[in-house]
């Protein structure tokens, strides 16, 4: 798997993704590449890829963005342990399509469980990873931080 192949099956195997799991019309900005460590700063979720695509993804976003989402899915509201079980969930759910469209693509890939981590985390460990910003109409953003390596 060349690296400009996989780059690009990832950001469209998770745009897909994100399109397919959330019941909101969803604007994706431009992908952008950094190579410092990343900081998120209220909920997030971090699960890792295996196989021929490696790496992790890191679903980041304020805890009402997280919120809004749950209550558009669920029709309620979530808080406390509730919101952060969802972001798990969440996570889960988005990456589990995007290893189902990668395997279409050909490509063995697995994920971990999902990890959520809550409050300010600093995140490294990677030599270059994309931010995909998601914008959900009515609720806010929702970053997806893609850090791939190669097999």
């Amino acid at each position: 798997m060349t690296l400009t192949k996989s780059v690009t099956d990832i950001l469209n195997g998770t745009i897909e993704s994100v399109k397919g799991v959330l019941p909101f019309e969803v604007t994706v900005d431009k992908p952008s590449l950094f190579t410092q460590s990343f900081t998120q700063h209220s909920i997030g979720v971090l699960i890792g890829m295996t196989g021929d695509v490696r790496g992790r993804v890191i679903i980041d976003a304020e805890e009402a963005v997280f919120g809004k989402i749950g209550e558009g899915m669920f029709g309620m509201v979530l808080e406390g342990e509730m919101l952060e079980s969802f972001a798990g969930e969440l996570g889960n759910m988005i990456a589990g399509n995007l290893s189902t469209f990668i395997f279409q693509q050909g490509f063995e890939m697995d994920i971990t469980p999902p990890t959520v981590l809550v409050g300010q985390t600093k995140v490294f460990g990677f030599n270059r990873a994309f931010r995909l910003p998601i914008n959900i109409a009515n609720v806010g953003v929702l970053d997806i931080i893609l850090a791939v390596e190669l097999s």
